[in-house]
C-alpha cells in the first residue's frame, strides 16, 4: 500500500533510506545536507527501529563509523555537504578498496552558486576517482526510490555507492509516493579479514578486484532504469541532461529534441553514441562542473560538436535555472521578472544579543592597539564577523584553518597572530592544529568562541560542549594561559585585559568566551513554557 507525502528532497532521501532498511545514519551538519539526518532523528519508525542517528564530530569519523556498520552487515548512510567529501576522502577512497558488507550509501549534497559554501566543487569527481557507482536523482520521487536501489546496488557489487544531490533539489518540495518499509538487515559481520586489512599485499589484490569490477559497473549503468534515451528528430540537436538540469530541459526545450537523461554513473557510453549517431550536435546540461561534458568529448572525439558549460553555451559558474537553460536553446523565458528597484542591500548579520558580537567588540578594541595584528577566522556563523560592523577577521578558508594559519603566520614572524574558531569547528578539525601549535611553542592566541551548539546549521549538538578546558589542557595548553570568560558588555574590561595579556605572552594561549546561542536558548525557553 502506498501514500503520497509532501517532502523536501532531503526528506525524500531520508525516508527512502529508512524504508530501505537503514540501521544507521552518520553525518556532520552542513547545508544543504543537514535536514536528512534531522528527519531521521525525528521520524517515529526510525526511533522504533533504533536507527543510530547522533551527529558525528566530523565527516571522516562519520564515514569510518558507517563503514564499521557495513562491516557488521547492516545498511548505513553517510551524509555531508560537498566540502565534507574533502574531510572524509581518506576513508571514502579506501572504502572502495576494502569493499563493503552491508549496503553503504554516501550522500554528497553539492552547492552550486555557493549559497552557503566556500566553493562549487562537484562531488561526482570523487566517485570517478574512487571507481565506484554514482547515482543522481532529478526529482524528489527519484530521491526516495533511489535509496533502496542504491543499497541493493552496493550489496550486489560489494562497493559503496555515491549519491549526489544539489541545493535546489535538497531544499525544494514535491509530492512523493511512498511505499511500505523494508526490514533491516540482520547482524552478520564479515569473516574475510583480507578485505579489510589494507596491508600492501591485501590492498593490491583488492585494487585489482576493483578494476575487474569496472566492466560490470559499466554494464549496470548502461542498463539502469534511471538512464533514459528518448530520440526525437533525426539530425537535430541532442541533449544529455543530468540531475535538476533534466527538469529544466523538459520545461523549456523545443519539441522534437532528443534527450539522454543520465542519473547513474559511469556514463552509459552506448546510449551516448546512439544519441550522437541520431543527432548532428549535442548540448550537455548539468548542474555543477562540466563533469559529463568533458567525458563526452573523450567518448565522441574532438570532431563531434558538443556544447555546454565549457563552450559558454551555459554559464560556467553558478547553478542552472529554467531561464539560462532556455537561453541555451534560443528560447525566451516564459515570464520575465524585473529586479526590484530602490532596495538597500541587506547582508547577513550576527543575531542581536549573540555572544560572538561581544567577542569581536573586545578583539577589535585590543587589535587596534597593534598596527600589524592579524585575526584568522574559521567556518561558522561567527564568520559574519568579517562583515560590517565588525570587519574583524582577515581570513576564512576551511574548517579548522584559523589555528594552523595563525601558527604559520607566527612562524613567519607575524605578531600578533590571533585565531578565532567556534566550538563545533574546533572539535571538527581544530584540535590537531592546536596540538601542532603547542608542540612547536607557537606564539599565537586562540579564541574558541563557544555558544554551546552548532549554530550555523540550526542548533545541532556540538561534540565538545563542556569539554573544551579539558581538551585544551590535555593537548598541552598551560593552565595559566587557558581562560574561560562570559562574553557580555559588563565583562568587557576583564575580557580585553585577558586578550591583551595573552597576546603579549610568547607562546600558545587559549581564551574560551562561553555563552549559549540566543537562538537555541530562545527555543529552549519556548519549549519549557509550552510544557507548563
Amino acid at each position: 500500500m502506498s501514500e503520497k507525502r509532501l517532502l523536501l528532497g532531503d526528506e525524500a532521501v531520508a525516508l527512502g533510506a529508512i524504508h530501505a532498511g537503514l540501521s544507521g545514519v552518520y553525518a556532520y551538519p552542513g547545508t544543504p545536507s543537514t535536514e536528512i539526518t534531522e528527519f531521521i532523528q525525528g521520524y517515529p519508525l526510525a526511533k522504533e527501529r533504533g536507527i543510530r542517528s547522533r551527529w558525528c564530530t566530523n565527516e571522516k569519523t562519520a564515514m569510518e563509523a558507517a563503514l564499521g556498520m557495513s562491516y557488521a552487515g547492516k545498511r548505513a548512510l553517510v551524509c555531508m555537504k560537498h566540502v565534507g567529501m574533502n574531510v572524509c576522502a581518506d576513508a571514502f577512497v579506501n572504502s572502495a578498496i576494502t569493499g563493503v558488507n552491508g549496503g553503504l550509501v554516501v550522500l554528497a549534497a553539492d552547492d552550486p552558486s555557493m549559497h552557503s559554501s566556500q566553493n562549487e566543487q562537484d562531488s561526482r569527481f570523487y566517485g570517478k576517482f574512487a571507481l565506484i557507482p554514482m547515482i543522481e536523482p532529478s526529482t524528489q520521487q527519484e530521491a526516495f526510490e533511489m535509496m533502496p536501489y542504491a543499497f541493493k546496488l552496493s550489496e550486489s557489487l560489494k562497493l559503496p555507492v555515491l549519491l549526489r544531490i544539489v541545493t535546489r533539489l535538497a531544499h525544494s518540495r514535491a509530492a512523493v509516493e511512498v511505499n511500505e518499509p523494508m526490514p533491516q538487515n540482520e547482524l552478520h559481520p564479515d569473516n574475510e579479514r583480507t578485505h579489510w586489512v589494507l596491508l600492501p599485499g591485501n590492498a593490491r589484490r583488492q585494487y585489482a578486484s576493483l578494476i575487474e569490477k569496472q566492466p560490470q559497473i559499466n554494464e549496470l549503468s548502461a542498463a539502469s532504469p534511471y538512464n533514459i534515451l528518448t530520440l526525437g528528430k533525426a539530425n537535430g540537436l541532442g541533449v544529455i541532461a543530468a540531475g535538476t538540469g533534466y527538469n529544466y530541459v523538459r520545461e523549456v526545450a523545443p519539441a522534437g529534441i532528443s534527450v539522454l537523461k543520465v542519473s547513474q554513473y559511469p556514463l552509459p557510453e552506448k546510449q551516448i553514441k546512439a544519441l550522437a549517431n541520431h543527432c548532428s550536435e549535442i548540448m550537455v546540461v548539468e548542474d555543477g562542473q562540466p563533469f559529463i561534458e568533458e567525458q563526452v568529448k573523450g567518448i565522441l572525439g574532438a570532431a563531434y560538436p558538443i556544447t555546454g558549460r565549457l563552450t559558454g553555451k551555459l554559464p560556467r559558474t553558478g547553478e542552472l535555472n529554467p531561464d539560462n537553460v532556455a537561453a541555451a536553446f534560443g528560447v525566451a523565458p516564459a515570464t520575465a521578472f524585473q529586479q526590484a528597484q530602490n532596495l538597500a542591500g541587506r547582508p547577513p548579520q550576527l543575531c542581536q544579543g549573540c555572544g560572538h558580537r561581544d567577542v569581536y567588540t573586545a578583539l577589535n578594541k585590543v587589535a587596534a592597539e597593534y598596527p600589524d595584528a592579524r585575526i584568522f577566522g574559521d567556518i561558522g556563523c561567527y564568520t559574519l564577523g568579517a562583515l560590517p560592523p565588525f570587519r574583524a577577521i582577515d581570513s576564512c578558508v576551511d574548517m579548522g584553518a584559523s589555528i594552523t594559519m595563525a601558527k604559520g603566520a607566527a612562524d613567519a614572524g607575524q605578531h600578533p597572530a590571533i585565531a578565532v574558531i567556534g566550538d563545533s569547528t574546533f572539535t571538527h578539525s581544530g584540535m590537531t592544529g592546536l596540538l601542532d601549535a603547542v608542540n612547536d611553542k607557537a606564539n599565537i592566541t586562540v579564541i574558541i568562541s563557544d555558544n554551546l551548539t552548532t549554530a550555523m546549521t540550526g542548533g545541532q549538538d556540538s561534540a565538545g560542549t563542556h569539554k573544551f578546558e579539558a581538551i585544551c589542557l590535555a593537548l598541552g595548553v598551560e593552565r595559566e594561559h587557558l581562560h574561560v570568560v562570559v562574553p557580555l558588555p559588563k565583562n568587557m574590561e576583564e575580557i580585553t585585559r585577558i586578550i591583551r595579556e595573552e597576546i603579549n605572552y610568547k607562546g600558545v594561549s587559549v581564551i574560551i568566551p562561553q555563552r549559549e546561542c540566543m537562538q537555541t536558548l530562545s527555543r529552549k525557553l519556548r519549549q519549557k513554557k509550552n510544557t507548563k
